[in-house]
């Protein structure tokens, strides 16, 4: 009895009874699934342009063409690397000047079409500064889209399965990385040293999403936005449409008044940038949404994971594996699809199921081990030879460092960066995060070669392991769990006092432990507007 008892209350029962509570026509909607599909595929060009950033280097055509000399010493490609990162950080910034202007599926069109332009750009590149100007370009695209991408999403899903469909943008953003390095494997083997090697895996990416553009004019918009210009007769044919119940059903009009009754306490969108801004950081629970998206960005690429993406082949000579072009590249796919496999995982099952702080302290743990292990196995190689068992544990710690990503730092900052702000905010969050996390990306790729070489190699992944400690203590107490409710109700427990994570569960739809605070947002931000 007990154990069944245990078994019911399982964060995993929770969610299924969620599921099954809800109306058939809100979890198996075509309109919402091929909207959140399309969305979802803005990750697209993101991780296209990391995946074969990885490996393209390694093409004799690509070498021939832009005189690098190596594609497995970190310090001749750590420009190539990096300098999109530049790129992507001016792209998120801009994007709040953008998103709520003209919408997020114009947004959305916008941003490929700039994308575009820079992978045409840089395959026609006649030299490194034009490589290096072109992926700017490109990086200013990719941004964006990193923005409008988990925004909508998160506007658009209901809050059962909130999670589940924002975290297709990262399962997005696996399959087009293995994709990518498969890619750019076939062209090695199958194409003589040209210019065309690295031009068909730049051309073939921007082919596919202008594809998603067109497919984006039969989807929804956002009503949330739609309702914050004021559009609320379009607003309620999209929710209509997305959750595919009538326009009288309980459900529907809940939302409808939920969505309504929380933009007239925040206000619509203001386009006085002081306004948000000081709505931003001078209300105590809109700072901490941001100290917690900011942070949790932070951590992603303080863990390492990124680094091991954007410097596979190099690390995997560090750990005595691969020696020809060939073997690189394939062991660089095979990374990436074992990362789609742990990522799919953990947004059917974890994500909504386990929870958000649970899959962060599992994913996050699994990372810390995984790098203690590989941090003492390249010290040991250093002195002398390791058995075969010990090198081949190696090779399999990479591999459950990445379901430790998958299942924690991976998914979750997106998903926080998208369903953490009240609407009138929204982009302007996601705007500084996604900024912030580009940064942070760059600096860190530009920088690991002079970590792994200032640290003798091993030192590096006991730094990434250290700060993987630091993050488990940071969610402990200050990342509160959102899972299975509104948007609108997320207020809630940020008005609650900081580092008492701990002390509180949100599951499902309730909200335990909340005193009856006053909406310090709503009345502050709304006293803000009307000083204006």
């Amino acid at each position: 009895m007990a154990f069944q008892t245990i078994v019911y209350r399982s964060p995993l029962a929770t969610y299924a009874r969620s599921i099954r509570n809800a109306p058939r026509q809100v979890i198996c909607n075509g309109n919402l699934v091929f909207t959140a599909l399309i969305l979802a595929l803005s990750a697209v060009p993101l991780t296209w342009d990391q995946g074969s950033s990885s490996v393209i280097s390694l093409l004799p055509g690509f070498q021939h063409h832009f005189g690098i000399s190596s594609g497995t010493t970190p310090s001749d490609i750590k420009t190539f690397v990096s300098i999109v990162y530049i790129g992507y950080a001016i792209g998120a910034v801009l994007s709040f000047f953008i998103n709520d202007r003209i919408g997020r599926l114009w947004s959305y069109r916008l941003y490929i079409f700039v994308w575009i332009v820079g992978q045409i750009t840089a395959a026609l590149a006649p030299s490194l500064t034009g490589l290096w100007a072109s992926r700017i370009v490109s990086g200013m695209g990719l941004g964006s889209l990193s923005v409008i991408g988990p925004m909508t999403l998160v506007e658009i899903a209901p809050s059962e399965t909130r999670g589940l469909l924002t975290s297709w943008f990262v399962v997005a953003m696996a399959i087009s990385s293995f994709t990518a390095i498969f890619c750019v494997y076939g062209v090695y083997l199958h194409l003589p040293p040209s210019n065309l090697q690295f031009q068909i895996v730049w051309f073939a990416p921007a082919i596919f999403m202008f594809l998603c553009a067109i497919s984006s004019f039969f989807i929804c918009e956002s009503p949330r936005w739609l309702l914050m210009v004021n559009r609320r007769e379009e607003a309620v044919k999209a929710l209509v449409r997305l959750r595919g119940l009538p326009i009288d059903h309980p459900r529907v009009l809940a939302e409808l008044s939920e969505i309504e009754t929380a933009l007239e306490q925040t206000g619509t969108r203001s386009s006085n940038i002081l306004v948000l801004l000081r709505a931003m950081f001078t209300v105590r629970s809109n700072l901490r949404r941001l100290q917690l998206s900011l942070i949790s960005y932070a951590f992603a690429q303080l863990s390492g994971a990124n680094s091991i993406t954007s410097y596979f082949v190099p690390i995997m000579k560090l750990l005595g594996v691969g020696g020809g072009n060939v073997e690189s590249m394939f062991l660089s796919g095979m990374y990436s699809f074992s990362k789609l496999w742990f990522l799919l995982f953990a947004s059917f099952f974890l994500v909504d199921g386990l929870g958000r702080r649970r899959s962060l302290f599992l994913g996050i743990t699994v990372q810390m081990l995984s790098h203690i292990y590989i941090a003492v196995f390249i010290k040991y190689v250093q002195q002398g030879p390791v058995s075969n068992r010990a090198s081949q544990a190696a090779i399999a710690a990479v591999f459950i460092h990445a379901f430790g990503y998958a299942v924690g730092l991976f998914i979750l900052p997106y998903v926080f960066g998208g369903e953490l702000w009240p609407n009138r905010l929204r982009t302007l969050g996601g705007a500084l995060g996604q900024t912030f996390h580009w940064l942070f990306i760059y600096a860190m790729s530009y920088s690991l070669p002079e970590l792994l070489a200032s640290t003798n190699n091993w030192g590096a992944f006991l730094f990434f392991a250290g700060f993987c400690f630091l993050a488990l203590v940071y969610v402990f107490f200050m990342v509160p769990d959102t899972t299975g409710i509104s948007v609108e109700q997320i207020d809630e427990i940020f008005n609650r006092s900081w580092f008492t994570a701990y002390k509180h569960t949100n599951r499902l739809g309730n909200v335990e432990g909340v005193e009856d605070i006053p909406n310090e947002t709503s009345r502050i931000e709304t006293r803000i507007a009307d000083k204006e």
